[in-house]
């Protein structure tokens, strides 16, 4: 073959590889040979590798990369039910777990409405002390991350943002978030739809990062070194996430508010001017999408 052939062979093999090392898998699999070494020492590992010949260990070296890469594929295969389960959509074993932290997030939701009632009078007399005003801004950006009303509330303050993302488009257009959303995407700019994907993809890095360190904590059983370093992770990788889905649930928020009237145009419906009739119009809309009504 052409030199330069096999140089571009070469150079293309080698970034796959270098993506796949800057994978949380690989750190996944490194902790898990440092947890290893720290048990029985790095001579075990050194010993055991030059019982072999030198072809043989860059095949075990090959085998190892293809196991990261393999294993990062089939976690991202979970995204979906790592982040449902985040986000409060709990299996069996942990429902019962639903009530006490749901009636927390009520309790978080009731307190911020509290205190933006005891300083909203003062911001309309202009005698709110810069803290207040401060205070009231943190208030209310927290309040937007959570539905507007009770009986949406989720366990879990990332079900909470996205799920007031859903439902906002229903009190407000009478068209269904969960519903809508497939058909609306079609029509949707190019643009808002790289924005969007953009901030999905951020939100199932951190998500997939969230697993990784879970999995991360069993190497515990070689090193309880790596369960701090775990937690951490585990940490940043929720508070990334929570980050990620409020840029992604303004999003979906924005598209509602902005292009809906794309979605009326592709169904052939008209979309009513007066507020009042465009939900009760977006709720029949809903039904002819869901039901055929």
């Amino acid at each position: 073959m052409p030199p330069k052939f096999l140089e571009g062979i070469n150079g293309k093999l080698a970034e796959q590889w270098i993506a796949t090392l800057l994978t949380p898998a690989f750190v996944f699999w490194l902790a898990g040979l440092l947890a290893y070494c720290d048990r029985y020492g790095i001579t075990t590992l050194e010993t055991w590798l030059k019982q072999y010949s030198e072809p043989i260990q860059i095949g075990i070296l090959a085998i190892a990369l293809c196991i990261i890469a393999a294993s990062a594929f089939i976690a991202q295969r979970f995204d979906t039910e790592v982040l449902r389960a985040l986000e409060g959509y709990w299996y069996p074993g942990l429902r019962r777990l639903l009530i006490p932290c749901t009636q927390f997030q009520k309790f978080r939701r009731r307190r911020l409405i509290t205190i933006l009632k005891l300083i909203n009078p003062k911001l309309d007399n202009h005698t709110a002390t810069p803290w207040e005003r401060a205070e009231f801004v943190r208030c209310d950006r927290l309040l937007h991350q959570f539905p507007e009303k009770d009986h949406d509330i989720l366990p879990t303050r990332l079900g909470n943002i996205l799920r007031a993302a859903e439902r906002r488009p229903y009190y407000r257009y009478g068209l269904d978030a969960i519903i809508c959303w497939s058909r609306l995407w079609l029509v949707l700019p190019e643009a808002t739809k790289k924005d969007i994907q953009a901030a999905q993809s951020e939100l199932n890095n951190n998500v997939r990062l969230f697993l990784w360190s879970i999995l991360g904590l069993g190497w515990g059983i070689w090193s309880w070194k790596i369960i701090p370093i775990a937690l951490l992770s585990l940490f940043f990788a929720y508070n990334w996430a929570i980050a990620a889905a409020t840029t992604y649930g303004d999003l979906i928020e924005a598209s509602f508010d902005l292009h809906r009237q794309l979605l009326y145009q592709a169904l052939g419906w008209k979309k009513p001017d007066d507020p009042n009739e465009e939900r009760r119009v977006g709720q029949q809309l809903t039904d002819y999408l869901w039901r055929g009504f």
